[in-house]
C-alpha cells in the first residue's frame, strides 16, 4: 500500500507560497512601481558611480543627474508637445485621404479586394472621436499612469540616496556565509536591468531621429509626430518593426510610389541594421537570451500583463538565467566541467578573505566590502574572457558554449 507522508512544513510552505502569489496579485501596482524603482536606480546608479570615480560626492552626483533629466524633460516636452499634437491632429484630418490612396493602391490587385474593402468601410474616426465617459476614464487612467510614475520616480531616488542603509539592511537579514553571492547577484542584476534600459532608450531615441530625419527629407509631413510613434514602437519586439514601418509608408502614399519606395527600403534597411549590428553592440552581454527563451519569454510575459509584460520579459527572464547561473544549478548526470570546480574554488577563497575582512564589522559596512569584492571578481572575469585565459576554447565560465559575435 501506497503511504504518502505530508509533512506540517511542507504544507505551510505550499500555503504561503499560495499566499504570496494571490498578494502580488492584488498588489499588481505597487510591485510594478517597485519594479520601475529598481530599473530607473539600476540605470542611473552606474553613471553616479562615474561620477564619483571622479571626484564628485555622491549628494552632488544624484542631484546632478535627477536634475540634468528633469531639465531635459521639460526641454523635450515643450519642444515636442505643441508640435505633436499639433500634427496629430494634421494627421487624423489627411487619414480619409491616405486611407483612399492606399484601398486604390490595394485594389488594383483582384486578390487585394477583400482587403481594400475593408480599409474602405473601416471608420477609424470614432476611434478618435471619444464620448465624454470615454474620455474623462481615458484621462483617469493617464493620472493615475503619471501618479504611479511620479512614486516610482521618488522611490528610485530615495533608494539611491538611502543606498547604503539600505543594502545594509539586506546583508543583515541575510547569513554571512552568503553575502559574496549577494553581492555578485546584486551586480549583475544592476548590469541586467541597466543595460536593457539604457538599450532601450538610446535604440528608440535613434530610430525617433532616423526616421524624423527620413521622412522630413523627404517631404513627408507630419515627421515629428510619426517619429515620436516609431521611436515609442520600437521599444516592442517583434511587433515594432510593422508600426514603425507601417505608418511611415502609409504617410508618404500621397508624395507619390517614388517616395513610398525609398522610405520603405531604408526604413527596411535601418530596422535590419538595428537588428544585426545595433542591438548587439547597445545591449553587449547584459542580455545572453537564445532565441528560444526569448520568444517564450515575450508570449508569457504579454499574456499574463499586456505590453508591460512583453516590456519586462527580456530583463526578467535574463534575471532568472542569471540566477540559475550563479546559484550553480546543475541536472542531474550533469558533468560539472573544470571551469566551474576552478570556480567554485575561487568563490571559497572569496568568502574565506570576506569572513576574514569583515569579522565584527557592523552589515553596513561589510555590505560595502562585499559589493567592492564582488565588482573586482567581475572585472578580473571580464579581463580573463578579454585575454583568452579563462576559456580559450569558448568555453564560458557557466560551461556552455559563448555565442558566436
Amino acid at each position: 500500500m501506497l503511504h504518502v507522508d505530508i509533512r506540517f512544513a511542507s504544507i505551510a510552505r505550499i500555503l504561503l507560497a499560495l499566499a504570496a502569489v494571490w498578494l502580488i496579485g492584488r498588489l499588481l501596482p505597487v510591485v510594478l512601481v517597485l519594479v520601475a524603482a529598481l530599473f530607473i536606480g539600476g540605470t542611473l546608479s552606474p553613471v553616479i558611480a562615474w561620477l564619483e570615480t571622479r571626484g564628485i560626492w555622491r549628494g552632488v552626483a544624484i542631484t546632478l543627474v535627477f536634475g540634468l533629466l528633469l531639465i531635459a524633460t521639460v526641454l523635450i516636452i515643450g519642444l515636442t508637445i505643441p508640435e505633436l499634437f499639433s500634427q496629430a491632429k494634421e494627421l487624423q484630418a489627411q487619414e480619409p485621404v491616405w486611407r483612399a490612396r492606399l484601398v486604390e493602391w490595394i485594389a488594383r490587385s483582384p486578390l487585394g479586394l477583400p482587403v481594400a474593402n475593408g480599409l474602405r468601410d473601416l471608420q477609424i474616426a470614432s476611434w478618435v472621436n471619444l464620448s465624454p465617459t470615454t474620455a474623462l476614464a481615458f484621462s483617469a487612467r493617464i493620472g493615475e499612469f503619471l501618479a504611479y510614475s511620479m512614486a516610482a520616480i521618488f522611490l528610485a531616488l530615495y533608494g539611491l540616496i538611502d543606498r547604503d542603509r539600505l543594502r545594509g539592511m539586506l546583508f543583515a537579514i541575510v547569513p554571512r556565509e552568503r553575502h559574496m553571492r549577494l553581492s555578485r547577484i546584486m551586480l549583475s542584476l544592476e548590469t541586467i536591468v541597466g543595460g536593457y534600459i539604457r538599450g532601450q532608450l538610446l535604440t528608440s531615441t535613434l530610430m525617433a531621429v532616423f526616421m524624423f530625419v527620413l521622412l522630413t527629407a523627404c517631404g513627408v509631413p507630419s515627421a515629428l509626430a510619426l517619429a515620436v510613434i516609431g521611436g515609442a514602437a520600437d521599444v516592442l519586439p517583434y511587433i515594432g518593426p510593422f508600426l514603425t514601418i507601417g505608418p511611415a509608408v502609409i504617410a508618404s502614399i500621397q508624395q507619390g510610389p517614388l517616395t513610398v519606395g525609398v522610405v520603405l527600403i531604408l526604413m527596411l534597411v535601418y530596422e535590419e541594421f538595428e537588428s544585426r549590428v545595433l542591438i548587439p553592440v547597445v545591449y553587449g552581454r547584459a542580455l545572453r537570451l537564445p532565441s528560444t527563451v526569448v520568444i517564450v519569454a515575450l508570449l508569457v510575459g504579454a499574456t499574463l500583463m499586456g505590453v508591460v509584460g512583453a516590456l519586462l520579459a527580456l530583463p526578467v527572464a535574463a534575471a532568472l538565467v542569471m540566477l540559475m547561473e550563479e546559484l550553480r544549478f546543475e541536472l542531474p548526470g550533469e558533468p560539472v566541467p573544470a571551469v566551474g570546480n576552478r570556480r567554485r574554488k575561487d568563490d571559497e577563497h572569496g568568502n574565506w578573505l570576506y569572513h576574514d575582512l569583515t569579522r565584527g564589522m557592523p552589515a553596513e559596512q561589510a555590505a560595502a566590502i562585499a559589493v567592492e569584492q564582488a565588482d573586482e571578481r567581475k572585472k578580473d572575469d571580464a579581463d580573463a574572457v578579454l585575454a583568452g585565459a579563462e576559456h580559450p576554447s569558448g568555453v564560458s565560465q557557466t560551461g556552455q558554449k559563448d555565442p558566436p559575435s
